[in-house]
């Protein structure tokens, strides 16, 4: 039956201790992540940031590139456009029409323009009926009409005329451009030249754009003028439409084509029908911020598994931590209540003490008469007998009545007194308890006081159980047959020192800091571990030290030092 109700009882515990690790791993989930949140929390937020920051300026950056390479380009194609329209309003200007009314003239002139400036693949001269009436240049297009043609009629009205790129006889792009002027008569000629557009693609190329950058120009209709890294050849249509706004604005947009980022720019290139077109093809924001940011991310990913590593072990730390103060708040009820159930024993104890002292009082009383009345009595039956065995009662009688008093003596006197205590003699009261013991096991207690020791002022009970706790643990630490000894000292400034010493098993350094601690025990449950501690508590409330030296395999030494005089609180 026993073993069945231990089973029984197990099985119940199974349950409620599967609760319990249950819990604990839960609320080691909860503080991880709470903890995971509040650390995280801030690094995420800053990583955003960070990020959406890196944006705006790798956004500006590459709007400012475009920018920069739009401005410079622009300029140059305007100044490199503004020269030759310059040039040629400047001939026709100075040399007015009979100065160019000749093949040998025209191409004196044109054999300047083409050293002075470059670019120039030839020069026509054109009169008011649109006849070319002398050329120079690589092609036969001497007598020519252009009348019919729009860029003619374009010129005689406003005086310039900037075509766009066309391929023409020659097979090649260039476009032109032609100025006229009015002669004395009324009548108009033009001067025409062709222009090379490897003179705007050389402007184009001197700016040492990367690869994923593209400028190119294109005409109000978007059809390219000079071939485009992404977008195709001369004369090719642009593969993407815009709006293009007023003449001469700079304007820089973002687009996404493709699943690819664009920075986009394009400005009107002055008194010409191009527009020029320079764009970046780059990564999405967020691949560059990567790209760009690898030595912060790798910082990043350091700092949040240094964070789980902390956050792992602080949590562990914090359950295991929980979990012992639990455990130790159980163990301290469990100990509580067995001190309780002591401190019970220890009254039922001193009352069946104090019950005994009557009956042995009678019993030591009839005995007392008995032994009269066999004395007094000359023809009593066995007299010596008799008077013998009532000795023997006499003696067991005084016996248990020492151990009573003893007993009450050492239960009444838990409050705190004052009287001068002979320390030698309570020390012998005290190895008193504690002799049927030491007789079984063999254990030798020796008490050497010096014959001048003084007595001390302080309270009976209160030593009786310091020293009394003192000498069960070294009796429990000693094997049978051991050795203890008890001396004493007087020392300097009115204090006494009293020596407990075994050859018992010693006690471990790592041990010897905490045997004061309450409830601290290395003899599992078979101690409570409140002896020293309550026997610390006394010796301070005495206004003594106590301390503890000891060395495994040797013993161990208890030293109580107190105040010969009490002092008053």
């Amino acid at each position: 039956m026993p073993s069945l109700g231990r089973k029984k009882t197990e099985h119940i515990q199974q349950p409620q201790t599967f609760n319990i690790v249950r819990s604990y791993r839960r609320f080691k989930r909860f503080s991880i992540l709470f903890s995971l949140l509040l650390a995280l929390t801030p690094l995420m937020i800053m990583t955003v940031v960070t990020y959406h920051l890196d944006q705006k300026a790798f956004s500006a950056e590459n709007r400012y590139g475009i920018s920069r390479i739009i401005s410079s380009t622009k300029n140059m194609l305007e100044l490199m456009v503004e020269e030759r329209r310059s040039a040629l309003t400047l001939i026709v200007n100075e040399q007015y029409f009979e100065g160019l009314n000749s093949e040998a003239s025209l191409s004196s002139t044109f054999r300047n323009l083409k050293s002075s400036f470059g670019g120039f693949i030839d020069l026509g001269l054109i009169d008011s009926d649109g006849a070319q009436l002398f050329y120079s240049g690589p092609y036969n297009l001497k007598g020519r009409n252009y009348k019919d043609q729009s860029w003619f009629h374009e010129v005689n009205l406003r005086g310039v005329f900037v075509s766009d790129v066309f391929m023409g006889y020659r097979n090649f792009p260039h476009f032109v451009i032609a100025v006229k002027d009015e002669k004395q008569n009324g009548e108009f000629y033009v001067l025409r030249a062709t222009i090379d557009m490897d003179l705007f693609k050389e402007q184009i190329f001197s700016q040492h754009l990367s690869r994923s950058t593209d400028v190119f120009i294109i005409n109000k209709d978007g059809i390219l003028q000079t071939s485009s890294a992404f977008s195709g050849g001369v004369l090719d249509k642009m593969n993407f439409e815009v709006s293009f706004p007023v003449r001469n604005l700079e304007v820089i947009e973002e687009f996404k084509k493709n699943g690819e980022w664009i920075t986009f720019g394009y400005a009107h290139i002055k008194n010409t029908p191009f527009i020029l077109i320079a764009l970046k093809q780059h990564e999405s924001p967020f691949g560059h911020w990567i790209s760009r940011r690898s030595d912060l991310l790798w910082f990043l990913l350091f700092c949040v598994i240094l964070i789980l590593l902390f956050v792992y072990w602080r949590a562990t730390y914090l359950v295991k931590r929980f979990r012992e103060a639990d455990q130790l708040r159980a163990k301290a009820f469990h100990n509580i209540e067995y001190t309780n159930k002591m401190a019970t024993i220890g009254r039922m104890a001193a009352s069946v003490a104090h019950e005994i002292n009557n009956p042995l009082a009678i019993i030591n009383e009839k005995a007392g008469l008995l032994k009269d009345i066999a004395e007094f009595s000359e023809d009593y039956p066995r007299k010596g007998k008799t008077i013998e065995l009532v000795n023997s009662i006499h003696k067991s009688v005084d016996r248990c009545s020492a151990v009573t008093h003893r007993l009450l003596g050492f239960a009444k006197r838990m409050d705190v007194g004052k009287e001068l205590i002979d320390l030698d003699h309570l020390m012998s009261e005290v190895a008193g308890f504690l002799g049927k013991e030491a007789l079984h096991r063999n254990i030798d207690i020796k008490c050497n006081f010096p014959a001048d020791f003084p007595a001390i002022e302080s309270d009976r009970g209160q030593l009786q159980q310091i020293f009394l706790n003192i000498l069960n643990n070294a009796f429990k630490a000693v094997e049978d047959g051991g050795k203890i000894d008890v001396s004493a000292a007087k020392r300097e400034g009115d204090i006494v020192s009293i020596f407990i010493s075994d050859n018992g098993s010693g006690i471990p350094e790592e041990n010897l800091e905490h045997i004061f601690e309450p409830f601290y025990s290395t003899r599992g449950e078979f101690g409570t571990g409140l002896g020293l501690s309550i026997t610390n508590d006394i010796v301070h409330k005495l206004g003594g030290e106590i301390e503890v030296e000891s060395v495994i395999g040797e013993g161990t030494r208890f030293i109580v030092t107190l105040p010969i005089k009490k002092k008053e609180y």
